[in-house]
């Protein structure tokens, strides 16, 4: 029996219309989406009445903000940042212990700027920027480096 060489057949893609979708900044349907879901978790937590799913959702937003901010995008994000990162640590200790989730006032504050630069941040620049700093993101998660939240 002889050896065949199986050839893979790709899809065909229209280049141009590839391009042009990743230079353009991200769609408002899919910034609506995210922002629903950041804003009803500020929401939740401000009230104390967060869930896990929601404090994981502002430390990708926070990560995501804190990578780009780290890129040169938005620099005056680090400092919220910072003061946000403390408060959801604080929060994370506190489900621990008393089982409730949510935020100090500093915390909501801080949260609600970090809010605002991300928001920024994500439609000042274009679609595939934005999904490079995200993998750039997941990969600093994976290699546990200081400049991301793990908890």
């Amino acid at each position: 029996m002889r050896k065949k060489c199986r050839r893979k057949h790709w899809n065909l893609l229209d280049p141009i219309a590839h391009a042009i979708a990743g230079a353009a900044i991200t769609d408002q349907q899919s910034l609506n989406k995210l922002r629903m879901l950041e804003l009803s978790a500020i929401e939740a937590m401000s009230k104390g009445q967060g869930t896990v799913n929601d404090w994981q959702s502002l430390v990708d937003m926070l990560n995501i903000c804190e990578m780009m901010a780290l890129q040169g995008i938005g620099p005056e994000a680090l400092n919220a940042c910072n003061i946000a990162q403390k408060a959801l640590s604080d929060s994370a200790k506190r489900y621990e212990a008393i089982k409730q989730m949510g935020l100090t006032g500093q915390g909501i504050q801080a949260i609600r700027e970090v809010y605002s630069y991300h928001d920024l941040q994500r439609t000042s620049i274009s679609r595939s920027e934005y999904e490079r700093i995200i993998d750039k993101t997941r990969n600093h998660l994976k290699s546990k480096s200081e400049i991301v939240m793990v908890l």
